[in-house]
């Protein structure tokens, strides 16, 4: 069964980079019909999808991030990478990583999900 587990800073000072590792177990980032996703859920807020990267390494991020973020991959320890730059106070969120087979729908019952790190953009 696949696991999947954040890790990183808790607390990240405005202009700086927020780095998370996403540690996955049980199966490999490369397998095929995957996507290996970052998502957020801000105070108050809905999910919000951030970006992926496939099984073949290709990657997509959403419009609002796009600017500035960067999903990467190390095979092999079978990890992926969010890096995140110029965080303001407004990317305090509790960030997850899962392993989806679609990213029409973004919700913690479908797919495979981490736990979860709080993060707090602060000075």
């Amino acid at each position: 069964q696949v696991q999947l587990r954040e890790s990183g800073p808790s607390l990240v000072k405005p202009s700086k980079t927020l780095s998370l590792i996403c540690a996955v177990s049980g199966d490999s980032v490369t397998s095929s019909h995957y996507y290996w996703t970052w998502i957020r859920q801000s105070p108050g807020k809905d999910l919000e999808w951030i970006g992926y990267i496939d099984s073949d390494g290709g990657t997509r991020f959403g419009p609002s991030f796009e600017r500035r973020i960067f999903i990467w991959r190390d095979t092999s320890k079978d990890q992926f990478t969010l890096e995140l730059r110029s965080v303001t106070p407004e990317d305090t969120a509790m960030y997850y990583c899962a392993r989806l087979q679609t990213v029409a729908t973004i919700d913690r019952t479908i797919g495979s999900w981490g736990q979860g790190i709080q993060v707090t953009v602060s000075s």
